[in-house]
């Protein structure tokens, strides 16, 4: 079963769109407050986020941009603005789609049905059963092993969580600052030199030429993605 989290500080809303999800079959994880959205991406399996902008403690763009460090989930925002300026702020921070209050429940669980496919359907990324599946390259993250075209990769520990997080961040560039301090759980790296050797060991490992990589790509003077 899917689960969507709905993350709004006015509890009538929150149950109201509770009550239409439910009936469509998902599993609603329930936050009043950015800080509890926070919490239940980190404790539990969210598929989706219904993500309301005008929050007490931590608004939620600040809880988007927050959650896109780590996260590719698909994220619906809601607001009572509908100025396109706003839109264009949410969906820059990394919002999927963006949806203006009042709104009418049944467009919404529509909306969450489309992200939700698009999310696990439509693109090349998969994740399912404790599996990611970019193509050829195929990423266990219960057994933490990886395989390509079928045939099982060695990689270190520390290559493992670098592919990894490219990998459940498929198009997100992300910085030799900001590998070191996912990774190594330290705030900067010692070298953009030290993360460069890191990614040319597991291209050597991964791809089929190294110099022409399949997956993961360098956006030159910015970081590294999974194409």
């Amino acid at each position: 079963m899917q689960s969507i989290l709905v993350v709004d500080d006015d509890r009538e809303i929150v149950e109201s769109i509770s009550i239409y999800l439910r009936a469509e079959g998902y599993e609603v994880i329930k936050a009043y407050n950015g800080l509890e959205a926070l919490d239940a991406v980190v404790q539990k399996t969210v598929h989706l986020i219904i993500l309301d902008i005008m929050m007490p403690e931590m608004d939620g763009i600040e809880t988007l941009l927050s959650i896109r460090k780590t996260k590719n989930i698909p994220v619906i925002l809601l607001s009572a603005k509908s100025e396109d300026a706003d839109k264009i702020l949410g969906l820059t921070a990394g919002a999927d789609d963006y949806v203006t209050k009042p709104f009418n429940p049944a467009e919404l669980v529509a909306r969450a049905k489309s992200q939700l496919r698009r999310y696990t359907q439509l693109g090349s990324a998969v994740e399912a059963e404790n599996k990611i599946v970019i193509d050829g390259l195929t990423i266990d993250t219960e057994a933490k092993s990886v395989s390509v075209d079928g045939k099982d990769v060695k990689v270190t520990p520390i290559e493992y969580k670098i592919l990894e997080l490219l990998s459940k961040n498929r198009g997100k560039v992300f910085s030799a600052d900001d590998i070191y301090r996912l990774v190594w759980n330290e705030e900067y790296a010692v070298s953009d030199n030290a993360i460069a050797v890191h990614i040319r060991h597991i291209r050597e490992k991964i791809e089929i030429n190294p110099k022409d990589p399949r997956y993961i790509k360098v956006v030159w003077g910015i970081g590294y993605k999974i194409q």
